[in-house]
């Protein structure tokens, strides 16, 4: 069980930003130095460690003489332009105590959601990680846009623990575990493991994060429930318990793996894609998508929504509005309303071989229907 994480060759480790900062948006050396000592005796032992940090835009509001994160896309951008460096150069110092060289790698939603980045960026941690460098991964926040909310990077550690093949996923925040209700209640308890969904049941969970941060504890399940699913075993814990949680004590809550590891492809268009538009479908195709696993045909499309062009990711929606399933399109936006209803024959012969094809071929589509 824990043992997996004590024995773990590779580990992605990720830290929010209230465990990283002062309340008035500074960094915290000692903070710093603290989680560096941990991670460097960790990586002694010759485990490869991989950082997911959040913190640029919170090291920046003290520079910028901001007493809290603002709100507007612009500040919270030029926030982050400044934190990065100040973050970074704080991780260099650290890490230099233990003559360890670090690497900074930026990452948007959608160098996850494009194959040909994600294949990059694949490639390049797995060199940092051959040459002996501790990559320090944060979300883009300078370019970003809506992804600035990806979810204080717990999402992002959870794809990057995928990416790398990481035998263990460590998300470390200012709550030392999951609790069944706020922490702050009388009479809450600690989750020590989850084991499945079944144990989430009637479980509440927070939905902000601290002052200087985004995510909240919505977010973290979510990212063990990737990680998980991808067969990543994973720790929730607070940061001043991260040894005892990389040395696989019984501290904070263990999220055990899933029995499957679907393929790189499918996670990516699962968890890393956001739908470019929607295609609404009759119950017929809903049954045969979902519990027949078939391809799409234009037969059994009801309605266009969005603008996409062939090969975007689009969300398939039930006649009750609820998306059952997220494919690649084959076809363009402006297309698609003059194939519906049609079978692939009579589309063939009218408008030529091309049009004898899926809407979304089965390989190209993901199921949804257990995240509604």
């Amino acid at each position: 069980m824990r043992e997996q994480i004590s024995a773990a060759s590779k580990v992605v480790v990720k830290v929010g930003s209230s465990s990283l900062t002062t309340p008035q948006g500074m960094i915290d050396v000692d903070r710093v130095d603290a989680l560096v000592d941990v991670l460097a005796a960790r990586r002694r032992t010759g485990t490869q460690i991989v950082l997911v940090s959040s913190g640029a835009i919170a090291a920046g509001l003290g520079p910028l003489g901001l007493s809290a994160r603002p709100r507007d896309l612009a500040t919270q951008q030029a926030a982050a332009s400044v934190g990065q460096g100040v973050l970074v150069a704080r991780y260099t110092s650290s890490f230099a105590r233990y003559a360890l060289r670090v690497g900074q790698v930026l990452l948007t939603a959608d160098d996850m959601m494009r194959r040909a980045h994600h294949a990059n960026a694949q490639r390049t941690l797995a060199r940092l990680l051959e040459l002996g460098i501790v990559p320090i991964v944060n979300e883009n926040d300078t370019v970003a846009t809506d992804e600035i909310r990806f979810g204080d990077n717990d999402r992002l550690a959870a794809l990057v623990a995928h990416l790398i093949h990481a035998d263990a996923l460590v998300l470390l925040s200012d709550v030392d575990a999951l609790y069944d209700g706020p922490p702050s209640r009388s009479g809450s308890r600690r989750l020590a493991e989850i084991r499945g969904p079944e144990d989430l049941v009637g479980v509440e969970l927070g939905k902000n994060g601290a002052a200087v941060g985004t995510g909240g504890m919505i977010t973290k399940v979510q990212a063990a429930r990737i990680a998980t699913g991808a067969g990543v075993p994973v720790v929730l814990t607070a940061a001043a318990h991260a040894a005892q949680a990389l040395a696989g004590a019984d501290v904070g809550t263990y999220f055990h793996p899933g029995g499957r590891h679907p393929g790189t492809r499918l996670l990516w268009l699962a968890h890393a894609t956001t739908g470019r538009g929607r295609l609404h479908l009759d119950q017929g195709a809903v049954e045969a998508i979902v519990g027949r696993r078939k391809s799409l045909l234009p037969a059994g499309v009801t309605a266009v929504e969005g603008e996409f062009a062939a090969g975007d990711p689009v969300d398939l929606c039930g006649p009750q509005g609820l998306v059952v399933a997220r494919g690649l399109v084959n076809f363009d936006a402006t297309e698609i309303p003059g194939l519906l209803g049609r079978s692939t024959r009579e589309l063939a012969s009218t408008l030529g071989p091309e049009y004898e094809r899926e809407l979304i071929h089965r390989d190209d589509m993901v199921i949804l229907e257990a995240h509604n």
